[in-house]
């Protein structure tokens, strides 16, 4: 028999764990070129916002050693724009759909889920309350517990559909802020969001981003994240999609292994945008290898000394 890849979250069922991270492909356009988008679990937009956001000038982006900084500052359409022009290609695309949102103040998180609330093909909404490279908002309302609860909450209220808050790992305690979403209505969570960082051109003397830092990501951050979809998944009840560093098939295996229902893949779809599939493909062979039915026969079966 062919393993079973298909999981539920929140009551939603998605062909496969395999889903895109927000800022990663954008509105999906230019990934459905490279393969058909029905190939995903899921397809995560980038952040959107209430009104449209221009980001940060250039440079925003910079490699570093096993990975990458970026510093976009949530540039995109704003929330109008984006249901008129984008959610008709999104619909069609055969896959779940899952919008990340964004905002400076718990009003505008409010007023853009309540717009989503209203829009046809949108699956789940995953609150972005640990963006690193923006100003005000973002991180700020994830690294407080109460003012997580209370973002939550205040969404919940308006979108009546399955809601996931995105963690960050720069935070005393990511245990406390998850069990903070969960008290505020949240129905899944996904982290990591990336680490800050900052890199520094040493013939100008200036940071290689004109936000002077921004996020970490890539295979640098998987043993961070690894170790934080652990602890959440010890203290929480909640499912978990797991973030960071996923490039191929090993590395989706240990975080499902470590608690995470299904993964986001964001920084290798760079190096390669085809590598969705390969995983996909990779995973069935991995569960037919080890003899298991059912790809949710991993969850959290990590054994430990």
């Amino acid at each position: 028999m062919t393993p079973d890849l298909k999981v539920t979250i929140a009551g939603v069922e998605f062909a496969n764990p395999i889903m895109t991270a927000s800022g990663c492909c954008g509105y999906g356009e230019e990934l459905a070129q490279m393969f058909p988008l029905k190939k995903l679990g899921a397809l995560v937009t980038k952040s959107i916002t209430q009104e449209p956001r221009l980001g940060h000038p250039p440079p925003r982006t910079a490699e570093t050693s096993s990975g990458m900084l970026n510093a976009i500052g949530l540039a995109n359409v704003g929330v109008d724009q984006f249901i008129v022009d984008k959610m008709p290609f999104l619909r069609s695309s055969g896959t779940r759909i899952i919008v990340n949102v964004a905002g400076s103040s718990l009003k505008e998180y409010v007023e853009v889920c309540a717009r989503l609330n209203d829009c046809e093909g949108v699956d789940m909404v995953e609150l972005n309350i640990s963006c690193p490279n923006v100003d005000e908002g973002g991180m700020e309302f994830g690294s407080d517990p109460r003012l997580t609860e209370k973002v939550v909450s205040a969404a919940r209220k308006v979108f009546s559909r399955p809601l996931i808050a995105k963690l960050s790992p720069n935070v005393t305690s990511i245990e406390k802020i998850a069990q903070a979403a969960e008290q505020g209505g949240a129905d899944a969570l996904s982290l990591i969001n990336s680490l800050v960082g900052t890199a520094i051109d040493i013939n100008t003397w200036r940071p290689r981003l004109t936000n002077n830092r921004g996020g970490l990501t890539g295979p640098a951050i998987k043993p961070v994240a690894l170790a934080k979809v652990d602890a959440v998944f010890n203290c929480c009840r909640l499912p978990i999609i797991g973030i960071g560093g996923i490039s191929c098939v090993e590395d989706v295996v240990e975080f499902i292994l470590c608690g995470a229902t299904a993964v986001e893949i964001g920084t290798a779809l760079f190096v390669e945008p085809t590598v969705p599939v390969t995983i996909v493909d990779g995973l069935k062979k991995y569960l037919k290898r080890k003899k298991l039915s059912s790809i949710t026969d991993l969850l959290g079966k990590v054994r430990k000394y």
